[in-house]
């Protein structure tokens, strides 16, 4: 029987291996549970009823010598009394900064972390520095540990050489994760170029109302295969993201994966994961300045704001890369061995092991 354990307190619903190939699944649930069945782990949810395998409900597990709490510290005390004799791990998948909201949180239970000698592992150094900043706040830097971890992705992502569709972009991400923008940059970008089509899906746990935009489809939440198959035939996966920086960006390493390049913005891990300058693209103060104007409106009353924004140069950037990469100038990709299941599982083990 396994001795690792992963205990998710915050997921929306149960998940497990299978409902991760027939439902649209986060990027967290994902990683959870490629590493669980990589590793063997036991996963318990807070929300789960029933046992299936591996994924458990809360409580007590017979021979656990290792607990890897996803998210949530303020979960630590629950598995201290459960398991008061086990490796203690914290697996951040959130934006952790001084005086943010999850950063006090962190903070909040500093003495527990303490206690319990917890390991934090993060799944980019891009998060990781700002959670070191929060451990330095705390006064325990020296006696609490972190550790970069990258999310994994399939080992069997690769570019299968699907036809490209050079009029077809594509967003996969979570709404909250600049789609208005997004999709204000559509706009403008299809009045310059009329062919141009955007693909929208989104991972399920976040949905909001549809704007009915000329050359945009949604697709809703949809399971991972679907979204690759949409992934593999599009010029780019486009995510101009700086509203809710990435702590790491599965949905770019995954579309580098399979042979689609991405334009996004040099906002949180995106450099460090996608690691090609063509595909990430500086956040001016003029963006910024529009998007805290018009960030509380809906995408219909942003049209008109899109446009004057769009007279004024504001999306040409986008503009400009997409017409390059539509005349042969797009960039080449393919899997990241830094990504790959087998990669982060070994490292896993090393880290559990240590």
């Amino acid at each position: 029987m396994s001795s690792i354990l992963f205990w998710d307190p915050t997921c929306v619903r149960p998940y497990d291996t299978q409902s991760i190939l027939r439902e649209a699944t986060g990027g967290t649930e994902s990683s959870v549970t490629r590493i669980a069945d990589a590793l063997d782990a036991y996963v318990v949810q807070h929300n789960r009823t029933t046992a299936d395998g591996r994924y458990r409900p809360p409580g007590r597990i017979s021979g656990i010598t290792h607990v890897v709490v996803v998210r949530d510290s303020r979960a630590m005390s629950t598995v201290r009394e459960l398991y008061p004799d086990a490796k203690h791990f914290l697996w951040l998948h959130d934006q952790i900064n001084p005086g943010s909201k999850r950063g006090r949180r962190l903070a909040g239970t500093a003495a527990l972390l303490r206690e319990l000698s917890v390991t934090l592992v993060c799944v980019s150094d891009a998060q990781r520095r700002g959670v070191n900043a929060v451990l330095r706040g705390m006064g325990v830097a020296g006696q609490v540990r972190t550790r970069t971890i990258y999310n994994p992705i399939d080992d069997a992502l690769v570019p299968d050489g699907s036809p490209i569709d050079n009029n077809k972009l594509v967003f996969f991400s979570s709404p909250n994760k600049g789609l208005l923008f997004t999709l204000d940059a559509f706009r403008a970008m299809r009045r310059a170029m009329p062919e141009l089509r955007l693909v929208v899906g989104n991972p399920g746990y976040k949905a909001g109302k549809s704007a009915g935009i000329a050359g945009v489809t949604y697709l809703g939440p949809q399971p991972q295969a679907r979204i690759h198959a949409e992934v593999r035939t599009a010029l780019c996966t486009f995510c101009p993201n700086f509203v809710l920086p990435e702590t790491f960006g599965l949905v770019f390493a995954e579309s580098m994966a399979l042979g689609t390049p991405v334009l996004t913005h040099d906002c949180g891990a995106a450099s460090e994961v996608i690691g090609d300058p063509a595909q990430v693209l500086p956040i001016t103060r003029w963006q910024r300045a529009y998007e805290r104007a018009c960030g509380g409106m809906s995408s219909h009353f942003r049209s008109g704001p899109a446009r004057v924004a769009a007279q004024l140069g504001l999306f040409d950037p986008y503009i400009e890369r997409i017409r390059a990469w539509r005349s042969g100038a797009r960039p080449q990709t393919g899997p990241d061995p830094r990504f790959g299941l087998t990669t982060v599982a070994a490292q896993w083990r090393e880290l559990l092991d240590s």
